[in-house]
């Protein structure tokens, strides 16, 4: 059967003999980039001198696994469990120039992406395996994997250990399967709850974010790629991506360069710089007016130049296109495809058909718009990727490992701690909470009471999953349970008449929160907040129970329901954690890594503002209803005997500041405690203050502890007006407590 050879493929046989016939190795060796002895950049460099521009521009390319490359698929990125690889159809997409990456195909098995590697390698000139890439936000897409609670979860939990061990479980889940790299994790400071991705980060602090996303990328890729267990990580999206104008998803950001620096990359520093993470999203937003597909400050200077970057930037789905069709600033295919990658850009999302992506590459570099330094800083990016990773070496996964992780116990346990430690108890008047597991006449009320909110990123999750009814169901067998979904308020509120206590579950779902789903109000949504007030106009105790993907203007609800648990969205076992954590099981010590407001007109609003901000409206005192950092516990917990020690003149070590906490209630708990620093007079106006440190302790009732937080000195660095820089002298005050505005202990040290 004749089968249609691609453009890209004709070129090759037109530029690479010359080549080809210097590439070929005396008879019996080994050429150099194939000898695993060698330093990765001396085989990177020797395979790139081997390749032609149509192979290398292939590199740099990702095609869709469905439905191209397999007889059976679930869905249109999924491929089925008794799938066929297709040869004939790799034969005629690829030929023997290979491929970059995969994508949407979400392998059942390692049968069914070794096969295809297998091939890639086999049928390829030089022989360099594909990169499989996939989403695993909170858990790997695949069908019956394991599903974690929603990133803003995870940030919840403020401890980063915790996120550590998530990645490190969803790591081995893809690597199992044959899955190479994670879309993830997202580490945009969100400042603006409007925005529906909110869910899918780590919340408004760029300290937190960076220690939360810095464990996360340390889980994922361990310490060694080339293991049947690690990932590559790719924070996304590169960036200022989560304050976009208006709060709509890939709207423009307003920030000049030293709020970029200082707040909007902060967040991803340390997974670059510490974690070596090796894939970066660049995002779809403008930053002054320069796309961050198109902006060599960020993706050059910045990533690579002064953080080291050595991994490889991937754009987001169609945002080199959108340089053309969106943002204005290339006229053509062609000329937006040369300026992402002269600016930084190393690989497509689906941008451009792929002839026309190739094509581009190869007649950009013959007639000069493309640099051909630009084409081999992406190439040898990728590859290093792939050598990394081992994949040139051992690109097969054993077929049975799959069965020995995949929701293995270790996983499944990991991710209802996760759920428990996230829960966020907002409001507990008259110690209404914990419930007594002997309440006789319970009503469960709301459309989120007998659902699973996973949260966006889930789309593959099977099995029966725990909602917040089964879990009251469990763990009170012997009460009178009556449900009501709150669709028709009359009967909700007969059912609320009869009971002794009501659960009110309320909040967003899939279609509301999420990729694409931003809001122009933070209501609760549909009948909610009627339901709400009729509900409490009953007279009976009432706990509002609240999953969502963001932020809410709860206003009445804040003040006129005795008791608010936030749960956010808890995974497959959050209903368990939710009620554990209603009946006591559980001590609440989750905090809000993102500011309440009382209204959307108060956006954006952010704990670490600067102090000529003004907090004053003609119908409102401007207070966020629930600041950042902020949570309650069933214990009580007190702060004593601060100090702070600053190093001395020409000393490179650290601040240390320690202080006290003591539990004192009645009940073991954890508590979170929180550094926050000000510098009182700087050069450029800096935060009222800036969260520098935290720790979650676990203390027995009456116990004390000494928390001690090491603050290095860049830190405390400012972006100066000679656009450096500078660790500044002079006097700090330091501030300790359980939220961002409850600090209970503070002191000062001088730097000089």
């Amino acid at each position: 059967m004749s089968i249609r050879k691609p453009i890209c493929t004709v070129l090759f046989l037109l530029s690479c003999s010359v080549t080809a016939i210097w590439a070929q190795e005396p008879s019996g060796q080994t050429p150099p980039y194939k000898q695993t002895n060698l330093p990765v950049e001396e085989r990177i460099h020797d395979l790139l001198g081997r390749m032609t521009v149509a192979e290398k521009a292939r590199q740099l390319d990702m095609y869709a696994g469905i439905p191209d490359l397999v007889d059976k698929a679930t869905n249109r990125t999924h491929a089925a469990p008794d799938a066929v690889f297709r040869t004939d159809r790799a034969e005629q997409l690829w030929g023997n120039l290979g491929v970059g990456s995969i994508h949407d195909l979400y392998p059942p098995n390692a049968t069914l992406s070794n096969g295809i590697q297998r091939w890639v390698m086999d049928h390829s000139r030089l022989g360099i395996p594909a990169l499989f890439i996939e989403e695993g936000l909170h858990g790997y897409m695949g069908f019956n994997e394991t599903l974690f609670p929603a990133p803003i979860n995870l940030a919840a939990t403020w401890n980063p250990e915790l996120a550590k061990e998530t990645s490190a479980a969803i790591a081995s889940e893809m690597r199992a399967v044959g899955v190479d790299m994670v879309l993830g994790p997202v580490l945009d400071v969100a400042r603006d709850p409007r925005w529906g991705r909110v869910e899918e980060d780590f919340g408004e602090d760029p300290y937190l974010s960076g220690r939360m996303g810095l464990a996360y990328v340390e889980g994922a890729q361990g310490s060694s790629l080339a293991t049947d267990h690690t990932v590559v990580a790719e924070p996304k999206h590169f960036a200022a991506y989560g304050v976009p104008e208006s709060g709509t998803n890939t709207s423009p950001a307003h920030a000049g360069e030293r709020e970029l620096r200082t707040i909007l990359l902060k967040s991803f520093e340390p997974a670059i710089r510490n974690g070596q993470a090796m894939g970066v999203m660049a995002a779809y937003n403008e930053i002054d007016g320069i796309p961050c597909t198109a902006n060599p400050l960020l993706l050059l200077d910045i990533l690579r130049k002064e953080w080291g970057f050595r991994g490889f930037v991937l754009s987001d789905l169609g945002a080199i296109r959108e340089l053309v069709d969106k943002h204005r600033v290339s006229a053509n295919a062609k000329a937006a495809i040369a300026l992402a990658l002269n600016s930084g850009v190393d690989m497509q999302f689906y941008d451009f058909k792929h002839d026309v992506f190739q094509d581009a590459i190869v007649s950009g570099i013959k007639d000069g718009t493309l640099a051909p330094e630009a084409l081999d800083r992406a190439v040898s990016s990728v590859l290093r990727v792939k050598f990394e990773l081992g994949l040139f070496d051992h690109p097969a996964i054993d077929p049975d490992l799959d069965a020995k992780v995949r929701r293995s116990p270790a996983h499944l346990a990991l991710s209802l701690e996760s759920a428990r430690q996230s829960m966020c108890l907002l409001k507990n008047d008259g110690h209404l909470l914990p419930l007594s597991k002997t309440l006789q006449h319970i009503a469960v009320i709301g459309p989120n009471a007998d659902v699973a909110r996973l949260g966006d990123y889930s789309d593959a999750a099977q099995g029966k999953h725990v909602t917040m009814l089964d879990g009251i169901r469990a763990l009170a067998p012997h009460a009178q349970i009556a449900f009501n979904d709150g669709a028709a308020i009359p009967a909700a509120v007969a059912t609320a008449s009869r009971a002794d206590v009501v659960i009110l579950g309320l909040g967003e779902k899939q279609g509301i929160s999420g990729e694409g789903f931003d809001r122009s109000n933070l209501n609760l949504p549909g009948n909610q907040e009627q339901l709400l007030e009729a509900i409490a106009a009953t007279g009976k105790p009432v706990v509002l129970v609240l999953q969502n993907g963001r932020p809410l203007t709860i206003t009445w609800a804040a003040k006129h329901i005795p008791a608010i648990l936030e749960a956010w969205y808890p995974g497959e076992f959050g209903g368990r954690a939710i009620a554990e954590t209603l009946f006591g099981d559980n001590n609440p010590a989750g905090r809000i890594t993102i500011t309440f407001p009382q209204t959307v007109g108060q956006l954006p609003d952010f704990y670490n503002y600067h102090p000529s901000k003004v907090l004053k409206y003609i119908d409102s005192n401007g207070k966020p209803l629930f600041p950042f950092g902020y949570g309650l516990s069933y214990s009580t917990f007190k702060y004593d005997r601060i100090s702070a020690i600053a190093p001395p003149a020409g000393s490179k070590a650290d601040i240390t500041v320690s202080v006290d906490v003591t539990n004192t209630g009645a009940l073991a708990g954890d508590e979170v405690a929180q550094l926050y620093i000000r510098d009182d007079v700087s050069s450029v106006e800096t935060p009222i203050k800036a969260l520098k440190g935290f720790l979650r302790v676990h203390l027995k009732a009456g116990e004390t502890r000494t928390v001690t937080f090491h603050v290095a000195q860049n830190q405390l660095a400012v972006w100066n007006t000679k656009r450096q820089w500078a660790i500044e002298p002079g006097e700090y005050t330091v501030m300790v407590g359980g939220s961002s505005v409850d600090i209970a202990q503070q002191t000062k040290f001088r730097l000089n």
